[in-house]
């Protein structure tokens, strides 16, 4: 479960950043793309949290999907898993979004 590490990670850098001030929320961009689970990132939240100036702070986790381009017919098309296939058949791809793992924004007070 590498969501731990990654949750953790989240949430040390958003208590560096808020530096002793009482963290609301924290709202991020969890990919479709980038093999992390959503509920298990919210899961370990609470966990990781205890102690800090996160406790009881609220995670919204956006989830945008995947789209993706084909240099073989020109023309982007949504990507819904890591199959790297264009519906023509080409699996000359370029990943544009879905692999977001990002930090929006935190509400402190």
């Amino acid at each position: 479960m590498h969501e731990m590490a990654i949750t953790q990670s989240v949430v040390d850098a958003v208590c560096e950043r808020a530096d002793g001030r009482t963290v609301h929320s924290i709202r991020l961009q969890v990919g479709c793309l980038c093999a992390v689970v959503p509920d298990a990132m919210q899961f370990c939240f609470e966990l990781v949290t205890e102690g800090t100036v996160a406790e009881g702070a609220r995670l919204d986790i956006e989830e945008p999907p995947g789209l993706a381009h084909c240099r073989g017919c020109d023309t982007n098309f949504p990507l819904q898993d890591l199959v790297l296939l264009c519906p023509c058949g080409s699996a000359d791809v370029e990943v544009l979004e879905g692999r977001e793992l990002r930090i929006m924004s935190m509400e402190v007070g």
